[in-house]
C-alpha cells in the first residue's frame, strides 16, 4: 500500500473504489473489498496523529437543545475509534419495523435476520461474537444479590473489547497490500458529477484539499462516503454540479430526520436490601471484554403503548462517586494505558467496576458537553480530593474488598423518532477550508420524552413488584427536559429505504439518483433504536462490500 500525505501525482491514477473516510466504516469496507483484488483508495482528512488544523475541521454550529460535541467528529486515521469506549450491541427487532406511531416512520428495507450473518462477521473487527449478546448465554449473572422477575422490562447486553479497538492501528496489515492507497491530509470538499442524455447522474471525481490549502482530485468507478453521520450529509449538500441543492437531494431529504441517543443521569433506585455484587448490571471486565446490562421496555409493551426503545443503566453510588479527583485518576489511567493494561492482565478474577467513568462514558460539563481534561488541573483535583482518591484506589486495586451499595443512579439513553425538522443545513459561515460549516438543529419530541417518562413508571412498577426498592424520579414534571447530552451517535440524514420520495439511499446503500455513489454510516439509519451504532455500521460495511464485489466483477 502507498501511504501519502501530499497530492503529488494524484491525477495519474484511476481507482475501482474510492472510499472517503478511514473510521470503522471505511476501514472495514476497505478490508473486505481488498479481497477482490480491485484498486482501492482510502481518503482521510486527518493524519496518523491529531493535529490542530485537522481538529478545527470538526467544528459545527448547534441551534437545537442537543449540542454536538467536537470530540464526536474526529479527523484522524481510525476516526472516532481513536477516542471511543467500544461499547456495542446489535439493534433490536422492533427497530427495523415501521412503527406507525412514530413521526415520518419508514421500515428498514432490510430485516434483522438478514443482518445477523454480517453482525457475526464483524467479530473480525474487534466486536464480541454475536452469541455474546444472547441473554440466555450471558455468563455474567448475579448469584443471589439481585434477582428480579421483570413484568414490564427486559435486559439488553452491551459489550466492548478492552482495550477498545483503534481501527487505524489494529488494521495496519491492510496497508501492506499493493492494491490499496491511503491518502492522509486529504479533505474531500465536494464530488464532481455529470448527467448524461437520459438524465442518469454519475460521480466522476472527488475534489480534495490538504490542510495547507493544496488541491487535487481523484477519479474512480465507484465512490463510497464513510465520513461519519454528519459529514456524509454535508458532502452531499456541497456537491452541486448536477443538482443545485446537492447530490441525492431531489426531494429535499438530505440532512433531514437526524437522530441521536441523548443521555444523562436522572433518577435513583434506593435499595431495600444493600447489594455487594452486581457485575452484570453495574459493569465488569472479564477476559478482555467489558460490559453491562441495560433495562428497556419489552417490545410487545412498546407496541401497545406506542413508545420508543429507550433504556436505563445502573450506576452504583459510592462515597467517591462524581468526585473530580477520582475522575482525574481514571482519566490519567486511561491516558497512560500501559500500566492500566498491565494491571488488568494480572487480574485472574472478574473485575467489577468501582466508578462509572471506568466504562469510557464521558463526564459532562454543566452545558452537557464533555468536561475538558488538563494535566495541571487533574493533579490539583487529586491533591484537593486525596481522601476520596485513596478510598477509590484501595477498592480499585484490591477488588475483593467488599462494598455494600445502597443507592443506584439511573443513567438514561433515549431513542429519538425521525423528525423532518431535525436536520443539518449549510451555514454562510466558513470552516478552515473555506467550506460552509454544518448547522445542526436537533431537538427531542414529545414522544421521545414521553417514552422515557413511561420507562421510569414501568421501572418503578417492577421494582415495587419485586420488593427491590424505591424509585426516586420526577422526570414527568422536570423542566427543562434534562436528557439532552450528545451521545456522539449521529444517525439519519441520508436514510435508507425503497422509495426515493421518502429516502436517500436504497437497501444496497446506493444513492437513489446517482449510479455510482454509496453512503455508509449512521446517516443511513431510518430509525435509531437505543444501541451504540458502530456494530451495525460495520455489519452494513461488510454487507455493502459483498454487493460491490458482485456489481463490479
Amino acid at each position: 500500500m502507498t501511504i501519502k500525505d501530499d497530492l503529488d501525482g494524484l491525477t495519474n491514477r484511476h481507482y475501482d473504489f474510492c472510499i472517503v473516510g478511514s473510521g470503522p466504516a471505511g476501514l472495514t469496507l476497505a478490508a473486505e473489498l481488498a479481497k477482490s483484488g480491485k484498486n482501492i483508495c482510502l481518503i482521510e482528512s486527518g493524519k496518523k496523529s491529531p493535529t490542530e488544523k485537522a481538529n478545527r475541521l470538526r467544528e459545527t454550529r448547534s441551534v437545537g437543545e442537543i449540542i454536538i460535541k467536537p470530540s464526536s467528529r474526529e479527523r484522524i486515521l481510525g476516526g472516532a475509534s481513536t477516542t471511543w469506549s467500544g461499547l456495542s450491541a446489535p439493534l433490536d427487532k422492533i427497530d427495523f419495523e415501521n412503527r406507525s406511531y412514530l413521526s415520518n416512520s419508514i421500515a428498514w428495507p432490510i430485516t434483522l435476520e438478514e443482518l445477523l450473518p454480517y453482525y457475526q462477521k464483524s467479530a473480525n473487527y474487534g466486536f464480541s461474537p454475536l452469541e455474546s449478546f444472547d441473554l440466555n448465554q450471558n455468563k455474567i449473572k448475579p448469584v443471589k444479590d439481585f434477582i428480579s422477575d421483570y413484568k414490564n422490562l427486559q435486559e439488553k447486553i452491551f459489550i466492548a473489547a478492552d482495550p477498545p479497538w483503534n481501527f487505524g492501528k489494529k488494521m495496519q496489515p491492510l496497508f501492506d497490500q499493493e492494491n490499496i492507497d491511503l491518502y492522509l491530509n486529504a479533505t474531500v470538499i465536494g464530488l464532481s458529477s455529470v448527467k448524461d442524455a437520459s438524465g442518469q447522474v454519475k460521480v466522476t471525481k472527488a475534489n480534495i484539499q490538504t490542510l495547507e490549502g493544496k488541491k487535487g482530485e481523484i477519479s474512480a468507478s465507484v465512490f463510497i462516503l464513510a465520513t461519519g453521520g454528519l459529514e456524509n450529509i454535508r458532502l452531499l449538500l456541497l456537491s452541486r454540479d448536477t443538482n443545485q441543492t446537492g447530490l441525492g437531494n431531489e426531494h429535499d431529504l438530505v440532512g433531514r430526520f437526524l437522530m441521536n441517543h441523548p443521555k444523562s443521569n436522572f433518577g435513583f433506585l434506593h435499595l431495600n436490601q444493600p447489594v455487594k455484587s452486581l457485575p452484570h448490571m453495574f459493569g465488569y471486565l472479564s477476559d478482555g471484554w467489558s460490559g453491562y446490562v441495560g433495562l428497556r421496555t419489552k417490545e410487545d409493551l412498546q407496541r401497545s403503548l406506542g413508545i420508543l426503545n429507550s433504556y436505563l443503566r445502573f450506576e452504583p453510588i459510592f462515597s467517591w462517586t462524581d468526585n473530580n479527583g477520582v475522575w482525574a485518576v481514571v482519566v490519567i489511567a486511561k491516558k497512560t494505558a500501559f500500566f492500566l493494561n498491565w494491571w488488568k492482565k494480572k487480574q485472574k478474577q472478574l473485575i467489577e467496576l468501582r466508578d462509572w467513568n471506568e466504562t469510557g462514558d464521558d463526564k459532562e460539563a454543566e452545558d452537557g458537553t464533555n468536561q475538558e481534561f488538563g494535566w495541571l488541573t487533574a493533579i490539583k483535583e487529586i491533591m484537593i480530593n486525596l481522601p476520596a482518591v485513596v478510598a477509590y484506589s484501595i477498592h480499585r486495586l484490591f477488588p475483593r474488598k467488599e462494598l455494600w451499595i445502597k443507592t443506584i443512579r439511573l443513567r438514561n439513553f433515549m431513542e429519538m423518532e425521525p423528525q423532518s425538522d431535525n436536520r443539518l443545513i449549510l451555514s454562510e459561515e466558513l470552516d478552515y477550508n473555506n467550506q460552509p460549516l454544518p448547522i445542526v438543529n436537533l431537538n427531542t419530541s414529545p414522544l421521545d420524552r414521553q417514552s422515557v417518562i413511561k420507562l421510569h413508571q414501568l421501572f418503578r412498577e417492577d421494582m415495587v413488584k419485586n420488593n427491590v426498592g424505591t424509585v426516586e424520579s420526577k422526570i414527568e414534571t422536570t423542566q427543562p427536559w434534562p436528557i439532552i447530552s450528545d451521545a456522539s451517535h449521529h444517525l439519519g440524514g441520508t436514510r435508507m429505504g425503497n422509495d426515493p420520495l421518502t429516502s436517500v439511499v436504497n437497501s444496497d446503500l446506493q444513492v437513489h439518483s446517482v449510479s455510482n455513489l454509496y453512503v455508509l454510516g449512521g446517516s443511513v439509519f431510518p430509525t435509531s433504536g437505543c444501541a451504540n451504532p458502530t456494530y451495525t455500521i460495520c455489519a452494513l460495511a461488510i454487507r455493502l462490500a459483498d454487493h460491490l464485489k458482485k456489481s463490479i466483477s
